[in-house]
């Protein structure tokens, strides 16, 4: 016979005792905290940011909080005679105990200056509870009560589930003086002068668009979308490896054995790691991509891939090529890189690739973005850290005379403009030019042909191996279009010398 102490894994009894528990709660805090608000509605104020009706554990007293509320924030007085001649009207006093039951609570006071502290106990049993629930979820989910959803799966809705507690239910927050507030600035813009190209943020490696952001800040989140064919993915791994670079750069200066502060973390769910390690190589190295996929490539060629190779590989960047993955678990990932290693740059291709938290039903692909944009927005908060993610553009543009993007042409637009601290658009002409290639057959006659051929050829001279960065959204500074170099056969993108036409550094 086992006894209740036993130890093993089947331990019914324990679990027979769960069910058996009565739910935290503690009607003497929530009686009073009513009578201390009917006294004195001042003491409101302490309870106020956090404690809202649903927390009390006994929906009479939640009932009756709320009408507390209601009147203390309309300007009026709330005491036991106007909210019984409230809950007269609305034919509810009985249901709230009577007028007996709110003389009663007056006599339960013991003082307006615990207020706070009686608000506190019912929110922590609130919260207690709501763990309860959420347990409960996870138990039943694991004994098949959702099918649908595997172990994973199930795990990531657990995590989502407590991180919706922990982000709503908490009572922290509140002001922060003004003088904190102003040495964080002071901090921010010493920083900047300080740093060569005045870069109070993480350098993106590209000169000009650092002198227009001050580089990558913490808890941006920063929109880089474009048309397909623009070089999304290859301006963004080029910023991924700038940051990288100047993460090392950082370290060496504070010694030889020093180690880069934190990582670049790069969630790619259209290309593989390998792939977009060959892409990296074939940028560093100037050795076209397609001729290292196809061997195309001399002794010298070789030996030049494993020499870059192997100052890539002590580069601080880590790729998870996860498809589809969920907003939850890149949330997760996120937290273990910055706890074990360190995180100083998040990189996500693209999140219209990404999918919600398991369990989640949005009615709408618009929702469900916009659950996706605000989940990378709440990431990049709390870990402080700039999130770039690459969006899609609506086919809208080829539709349009000026293909040059616009806000507008965000794919569910309203959600990723609102929640974007910066909003970047990738624009080649050359792109669109060189489909406009004249055809002979379009053309009366010879001549006719050869004109409009030298026409366009001079306006693909004018274009060739250039991209412009538009910035139409910024937060903390101005909009603008920042010229960039860009070699098609290497995928790379690098600062335009307006001088002499050509790339720099």
């Amino acid at each position: 016979m086992n006894s209740i102490d036993s130890p093993g894994p089947f331990r019914e009894s324990g679990l027979l005792g769960l069910s058996q528990r009565v739910p935290p709660s503690n009607p003497q805090a929530e009686q009073a905290l009513l009578g201390a608000l009917l006294a004195n509605n001042k003491a409101y104020e302490r309870v106020s940011e956090f404690l809202a009706p649903e927390h009390f554990a006994d929906p009479v007293h939640g009932r009756i909080y709320r009408a507390i509320q209601r009147r203390i924030e309309a300007g009026q007085i709330a005491d036991v005679v106007t909210l019984r001649g409230e809950f007269e009207h609305s034919g509810l006093l009985e249901e709230v105990g009577g007028p007996a039951y709110l003389a009663q609570l007056l006599s339960a006071m013991v003082g307006i200056i615990n207020a706070g502290e009686y608000g506190r106990i019912i929110h922590d049993c609130w919260l207690r509870r709501q763990l309860i629930d959420a347990g409960e979820e996870v138990v039943n989910r694991a004994f098949g009560a959702e099918p649908e959803l595997d172990a994973q799966q199930q795990l990531e809705a657990a995590e989502q589930a407590l991180f919706e507690l922990a982000k709503g239910g908490g009572a922290e927050g509140g002001f922060k003086g003004f003088d904190k507030a102003l040495a964080e600035a002071v901090l921010n813009a010493e920083r900047a002068f300080s740093t060569p190209g005045g870069v109070s943020g993480l350098s993106t490696g590209l000169r000009d668009l650092d002198r227009k952001t001050g580089g990558l800040h913490p808890s941006d989140l920063v929109i880089l979308a474009g048309r397909p064919g623009m070089g999304k993915t290859a301006l963004a791994t080029r910023i991924a490896f700038g940051a990288a670079q100047a993460l090392v750069r950082e370290a060496q200066e504070q010694g030889a054995d020093a180690l880069p502060r934190g990582q670049v973390a790069i969630f790619s769910l259209e290309m593989s790691a390998d792939q977009l390690a060959t892409r990296l190589l074939a940028e560093a190295s100037r050795i076209s991509g397609d001729r290292i996929r196809r061997g195309d490539i001399s002794q010298r060629d070789f030996d030049r891939f494993v020499e870059v190779s192997r100052e890539l590989a002590a580069m601080p960047i880590v790729i998870d090529d996860t498809p589809a993955i969920t907003i939850s678990a890149l949330r997760t990932r996120c937290r273990r890189l910055k706890r074990t290693r360190g995180l100083e740059l998040v990189v996500v291709d693209y999140l219209q690739l990404m999918r919600p938290a398991p369990g989640t039903r949005p009615e709408s692909r618009v929702l469900e973005i916009s659950m996706i944009t605000q989940g990378l927005k709440a990431i990049a908060k709390e870990l402080s850290v700039p999130v770039l993610a690459l969006s899609q553009l609506s086919r809208q543009v080829e539709q349009r005379e000026d293909k040059r993007p616009q806000l507008s042409d965000l794919r569910e637009s309203g959600s990723i403009e609102q929640d974007a601290d910066m909003v970047m658009f990738v624009y080649r002409d050359e792109y669109y030019i060189q489909a406009q290639q004249p055809k002979i057959a379009a053309f009366e006659s010879d001549e006719k042909f050869q004109d409009a051929l030298l026409r366009w050829q001079q306006k693909m001279e004018e274009v060739h191996n250039r991209a412009d960065l538009i910035i139409a959204k910024q937060r903390h500074g101005p909009t603008g279009t920042i010229p960039l170099f860009f070699e098609a056969e290497f995928t790379r993108f690098g600062d335009l010398d307006l001088v002499h036409g050509g790339i720099e550094g």
